[in-house]
């Protein structure tokens, strides 16, 4: 096979133009921003670019499982803060840190549990099962620590637990780059080999594609559904732990409005939220171009009310290019999708 057929075969994969446009559009932006502020181009802002995208980024790949089935997750944000408040109250009450991660991990994982029978078996649309979740599990990181934050963590395990706690999920470093980022990325690895190489991640496309068609072919819809929820819930619960060891304490309104960070990094990259098309490789674009507008825009000292514009303009735009691809030049219309079904 020549390198032109190869080049062909790889386009032809349904989203990759999609990705390599955002990532065209990636160096396109960090270049007109090291134009404008050469520090752009410094090491250390680098570094600090890459830990800061890595919670868009995990946050982005829960969400892309979720819009490539056609569903969506609004309680994301509510699980990052549930995962960062019981995590910290634990471990500032004197709570070992590897349990008390284990009794946050279950817990964030249950209400993926929940989220995924809720859409996926009593066929709630997910816009109120997520909803709902979201009240509870913001009530549930409220109620934790009795609606209060939670003292330093430090206070309970430490000094030295808390210091290798935080050393691992923000500051600490591993040649060079931060181990924020290198969690981020592994954790990217994994659930890109799920998606493109499984049958898991097949049943993922075709549930996103067409519904009744998928369970015509044999696809547990609901099995398959609840397992997508439970990456969005997993994401959510490690993104917690970052914020946690970032902050060193749990604070009531971590992850707020994390959802909407998540939904723009996968269609920036051009992860359908009609679902049935998207991939990974562009999640991890949209959460580079998301932190490097961010980022750039603040170094040229632009308010943040610009910055939520630009960004929101760019969301907006993705969305109806995809819209406009899907019905073609002409008008002609996609084939209508039935939302997630048993």
């Amino acid at each position: 096979m020549n390198r032109k057929s190869k080049f062909r075969q790889i386009m032809a994969v349904r989203g990759m133009g999609a990705a390599l446009t955002a990532f065209v559009g990636l160096i396109v932006i960090y270049v007109a921003f090291g134009l404008i502020q050469p520090q752009v181009f410094s090491v250390r802002n680098i570094l600090n670019l890459l830990r800061s995208m890595s919670k868009y980024l995990l946050i982005g790949v829960g969400q892309s499982y979720l819009l490539i089935t056609g569903n969506i997750d609004l309680s994301i944000g509510s699980v990052v803060a549930m995962s960062a408040m019981i995590s910290a109250t634990l471990m500032s009450a004197g709570v070992n840190v590897c349990i008390a991660i284990l009794v946050a991990l279950v817990c964030c994982l249950a209400v993926g549990l929940v989220n995924g029978l809720l859409v996926g078996k009593f066929r709630l649309p997910p816009f109120i099962a997520t909803m709902g979740t979201m009240f509870v599990g913001r009530g549930v990181a409220y109620m934790v620590n009795g609606n209060r934050n939670t003292n330093a963590i430090s206070s309970g395990i430490g000094k030295e637990a808390a210091d290798a706690f935080q050393d691992f999920f923000y500051y600490g470093s591993t040649a060079g780059v931060y181990n924020t980022f290198w969690i981020a990325l592994i954790i990217f690895l994994i659930f890109f080999f799920l998606l493109s190489k499984t049958r898991t991640g097949r049943h993922i496309y075709a549930i996103g594609s067409n519904t009744d068609a998928a369970k015509l072919s044999g696809v547990s819809v609901v099995s398959t559904v609840t397992k997508a929820y439970m990456v969005s819930a997993f994401c959510a619960f490690v993104v917690g732990l970052i914020l946690c060891a970032q902050a060193g304490m749990g604070n009531m309104e971590a992850g707020n409005v994390y959802e909407m960070y998540g939904v723009a990094a996968g269609v920036i990259g051009g992860v359908s939220p009609l679902g049935g098309t998207g991939l990974l490789l562009g999640t991890f674009a949209g959460a580079a171009v998301w932190q490097t507008l961010e980022n750039g825009l603040s170094m040229a000292g632009a308010p943040v009310g610009i910055q939520r514009i630009v960004i929101g303009i760019i969301v907006v735009g993705a969305v109806l290019m995809d819209i406009v691809f899907r019905r073609g030049i002409g008008g002609r219309k996609a084939a209508p999708k039935k939302n997630a079904a048993p």
